[in-house]
């Protein structure tokens, strides 16, 4: 297990969190929490509080939508948001290039280049939160409110 907490994607999500507040700290789970719904299962919570981190390629940026468990992020809305025809989920790749991270751990925090930050309305049913900690098998708890000062995110209604 401590070998996860030493690997660089998580040593720099968790340098991030503790800038921000010192008290939240980094849980490693047993099972992996690559889905949010694995996450749920492991953390004993509603699916519906684990924050999911998505990236987003738009026309020529990319945007990251941190969308609650439960919900499914509308490119509709999106395209709408943005302003852009050409919305679509960043590839693997450049998720790792953008945000430091790879698919299944990508934090809202810590990445490797600047990125503009939606929040998606639904996660305000939810005092805590768990977002992912730079590992699939790595999160945080954060309070709603807290998450949204963190990532300096907008919040928007994302979801269908």
């Amino acid at each position: 297990m401590n070998k996860i907490l030493n690997k660089e994607p998580v040593k720099r999500a968790e340098k991030s969190i503790k800038d921000f507040d010192n008290s939240l700290s980094i849980v490693c789970l047993e099972q992996t929490a690559k889905t949010a719904q694995d996450a749920a299962t492991a953390l004993g919570c509603n699916v519906g509080a684990i924050v999911k981190s998505l990236l987003f390629h738009a026309g020529d940026r990319f945007v990251l939508c941190l969308v609650s468990g439960d919900k499914r992020c509308s490119l509709n809305k999106l395209k709408k948001i943005l302003n852009e025809k050409n919305v679509s989920m960043a590839k693997p790749d450049d998720v790792k290039k953008i945000t430091g991270y790879t698919i299944g751990g990508v934090s809202p925090v810590g990445h490797l280049n600047k990125v503009k930050i939606y929040i998606d309305n639904n996660l305000e049913r939810f005092k805590t939160v768990f977002a992912a900690a730079g590992h699939p098998n790595c999160v945080f708890k954060i309070e709603y409110k807290q998450l949204i000062k963190l990532t300096f995110g907008e919040i928007k209604e994302l979801t269908e």
